[in-house]
């Protein structure tokens, strides 16, 4: 690793953070150390950097913000890719063009202003748009399958293509994206319409009051843990089995929202592993209803 760190700073392909604590990069708050985080410039550092990574045989992946991952205590003894440089963003009448570091809610505010309608529900989703591509991330009845017209993408032959909304194969929290890990999301152009801004601003004010009513915004958390199961919902169902409150360690099921498991105490990724899995095991012999985990663990094996 550290003679890839050596040639990586030579050929100055963007910032390189080592040793990093993965708690300032997830939503949870909690994990490992990477050994190494960076940030490409552009395509050209990105292409650059994975041909690198594979020659050195290093594993990587890229990492949005980390509001859908769960990584492990242990070390990752690899390399994040974080693109962050990757930040056009430009509105073109009802045609946005973004890169895949911008953050989604950065983007349905600039929508919002500009009384753009299709976004409303992004408004409190703290993902990048190329997380949000990738697990079609969505809120309200409505998620990203609904306004991305096509997307820019680096294929495992590094090789930029461009990918339109059918191809992409959007369904519940996940996407072509989320099933082909070694395509990597480096833009999206998003379709929006007109609407009325004050209408506009309405909705989203009025959702985001339900939300600090119903979900523990005051504690670090990555949202609902599990999808909703057809015509239920995942929250009831822990309700139901009594496990509001529940406390692993430092993480504990929310008592505003069983759907959500919080850090609220110096929590280690392990406990919140253990809290999923145990929700997981009750609500299989309760109900035998498998549920499926939103979040992605990562380093675990």
């Amino acid at each position: 690793m550290k003679e890839f760190i050596k040639e990586i700073k030579k050929l100055d392909i963007g910032k390189v953070e080592t040793d990093v604590s993965l708690k300032e990069y997830t939503t949870y708050q909690v994990g490992g150390i990477a050994k190494a985080i960076i940030y490409p410039k552009n395509i050209d550092c990105l292409v650059l950097l994975i041909q690198k990574l594979r020659a050195y045989q290093i594993k990587f992946m890229v990492l949005g913000n980390g509001s859908n991952v769960l990584f492990s205590d242990k070390v990752y003894d690899g390399v994040l890719i974080k693109l962050t440089e990757f930040n056009k963003l430009e509105f073109h009448g009802t045609k946005v063009t973004v890169g895949a570091g911008v953050p989604l809610m950065k983007v349905s505010q600039q929508a919002i202003r500009k009384g753009l309608s299709g976004l409303e529900f992004a408004a409190g989703i703290p993902g990048s748009i190329g997380g949000a591509v990738y697990m079609n991330a969505g809120a309200y009845k409505s998620d990203m399958g609904y306004i991305v017209s096509k997307i820019k993408v680096l294929t495992p032959k590094m090789t930029v293509i461009t990918m339109v909304n059918k191809e992409l194969d959007f369904h519940y929290r996940t996407s072509f994206l989320k099933k082909h890990k070694d395509y990597i999301c480096l833009e999206a152009t998003l379709q929006l319409k007109h609407g009325k801004k004050e209408e506009i601003e309405q909705i989203v004010l009025d959702r985001k009051k339900r939300r600090l009513e119903s979900q523990p915004l005051e504690y670090p958390s990555a949202g609902s843990v599990f999808r909703n199961p057809k015509d239920l919902f995942s929250g009831k169902l822990i309700e139901d089995l009594g496990y509001k409150g529940l406390i692993k360690g430092g993480a504990k099921v929310s008592e505003k929202h069983a759907n959500f498991i919080v850090n609220f105490d110096h929590a280690k990724a392990q406990d919140i592993k253990e809290l999923i899995d145990f929700i997981q095991e009750a609500v299989k012999e309760k109900y035998n209803i498998d549920l499926t985990v939103e979040q992605e663990f990562i380093n675990w094996e």
